[in-house]
């Protein structure tokens, strides 16, 4: 919705042309875009130092920032919340994704709980979490891509009375679909019939702002520790400096190389979907007042065919991935043969099928991706790591399709078919290197390096108790005493033990 308002040449002058701002939307969408190319370098110490839960809300209150800096739109309030979205960005996903694995593999340890498995420190079998992360993952991507369908209601239910028809809008465009270039040339300038009443904006703003801050109470409430304290200290304790080097030796691992493509054409899809399509496509054939249809019709479908993820509990798991790679090629290659009309209306059903079924490859695409990773990845210290490695690429993906905006529809259609043959034919080699046990290479974690007096791991003393200043001067002035007292005690142990071991000698030689 600000997009469009932002476009809008009469809203800009009336908004901005005394700021001379008027290319502030590039300023924010660069913000957004090129800021995750450094995200690999503070993702795992944001998440391991807040611990996962507090990362999504901060995340996630960061969104609500952005949100509230348009009740008063300036420079120095729009661009530097999009910096701010732009470093959340993967943070946000890569906790997102952790929390939800781990979820699964809490649950599963809830309904196959025996007191016998925690005395002894047994872990779960391996793959025994397989049907729990298979579930879990399909109920979030369902809730999550009918979040592309909650976007649209601004548009459905305010601004939509304020656009112009196709007959204006698209008076001088002369191509669409295939044969397009850039981001819909031609596009009139204007598309507001009038100006909104700032009342009613920031009406709209403030229903934003109020699920802004809903989805903080959910987190904050809802959401309980992904990890035990004592866990959350373990995962801290291995040194900043182990955990900044460890997204970087996770690469090493063929599974994760393998599947890098993927990752890379994850983040080209969900955005051509978004903007190629719904622009080059469907807002030049039926109209912008249609494109908060066309962007229904996606997430409805993602939202519904997200549960076909769960035929992983009966087929292979390479199955979901590869039909929704198989009907993305279908579409891709479609695309590339089709130019729509320029204002035909009568191409509408088609649209949305097309919205309908890239949909159905998404979900099925984004899916079995985090899945496929909790299923390789069950150990709950490489977790954070490995979905910071999936998301950063996806983000590095996106910032790749903000660079091509004005390359040929074309260009574009034939770089995201390229990438996806060549995700299946990596995803395919590296199933059939696991096929026949070849060993893949993951990192070793360190072990924890605690402080001696430190939270939950003191032995003779009790970090809860408080002392007062006296006792602290007499544990001063006594310290070398107690040294003293220490190194006696150690000697006499030595002492002991190599007596005991000379008796123990002299027996077995008698």
């Amino acid at each position: 919705m600000q997009l469009i308002l932002h476009y809008d040449e009469t809203y800009r002058e009336v908004k901005y042309s005394n700021m001379g701002l008027q290319d502030i939307d590039s300023k924010m969408l660069m913000g957004i875009n090129v800021t995750p190319i450094v995200a690999l370098l503070y993702t795992p110490v944001l998440i391991r130092f807040f611990g996962t839960k507090w990362t999504m809300f901060l995340a996630v209150g960061i969104y609500a920032l952005f949100v509230s800096t348009n009740y008063w739109e300036r420079y120095y309030t729009l661009v530097p919340s999009a910096v701010a979205i732009g470093v959340a960005i993967v943070p946000l996903w890569a906790s997102m994704g952790n929390y939800v694995t781990r979820m699964a593999q809490k649950y599963y340890e809830y309904v196959n709980y025996k007191e016998e498995h925690v005395l002894e420190q047994e872990r779960a079998p391996r793959g025994a979490y397989n049907t729990y992360i298979i579930i879990f993952q399909s109920v979030f991507y369902g809730c999550f891509h009918l979040s592309f369908v909650c976007a649209q209601m601004p548009m459905l239910f305010f601004l939509n009375s304020y656009l112009y028809d196709l007959n204006h809008t698209l008076c001088n465009v002369k191509n669409c679909g295939t044969l397009s270039k850039g981001m819909l040339p031609g596009f009139n300038a204007t598309v507001l019939q009038s100006l909104p009443r700032s009342i009613n904006l920031i009406i709209v703003e403030s229903v934003l702002m109020g699920a802004a801050f809903l989805s903080m109470l959910m987190v904050l409430i809802l959401c309980g520790s992904a990890y035990r304290p004592t866990e959350e200290i373990d995962l801290r304790s291995i040194g900043w400096g182990n955990i900044f080097q460890l997204p970087f030796k996770h690469m090493r691992d063929y599974r994760l190389r393998h599947l890098f493509p993927f990752f890379i054409y994850s983040g080209f899809e969900v955005l051509f979907v978004c903007t190629g399509f719904s622009l080059n496509y469907a807002v030049c054939a039926i109209g912008l007042e249609k494109l908060a249809y066309v962007i229904m019709a996606y997430g409805f479908s993602a939202a519904a065919c997200s549960s076909l993820a769960l035929s992983m509990l009966r087929l292979p798991r390479q199955a979901p991935l590869l039909a929704g790679a198989a009907v993305h090629a279908i579409l891709l290659i479609g695309l590339f043969c089709w130019a729509p009309k320029p204002r035909g209306t009568g191409q509408a059903p088609l649209l949305y099928l097309v919205a309908a079924l890239w949909g159905l490859g998404s979900a099925l695409n984004k899916t079995s991706l985090s899945t496929l990773l909790g299923m390789l990845y069950q150990d709950k210290e490489r977790q954070d790591f490995v979905f910071t490695i999936y998301h950063w690429w996806q983000a590095l993906a996106i910032f790749v399709v903000y660079l091509w905006s004005g390359l040929p529809m074309k260009a574009k259609l034939s770089i995201m078919l390229l990438t996806l043959v060549a995700s299946v034919l990596s995803y395919l080699w590296m199933e059939h290197k696991l096929a026949r046990h070849v060993l893949f290479r993951v990192p070793k974690i360190p072990k924890p390096r605690h402080k001696v007096r430190g939270y939950r791991y003191l032995e003779a003393e009790n970090s809860d108790e408080t002392g007062s200043e006296g006792e602290s001067e007499q544990n001063s002035d006594g310290s070398q005493e107690e040294q003293a007292g220490r190194g006696r005690q150690r000697h006499q142990q030595k002492r002991a033990y190599e007596q005991a071991l000379g008796e123990e000698d002299g027996e077995n030689v008698g």
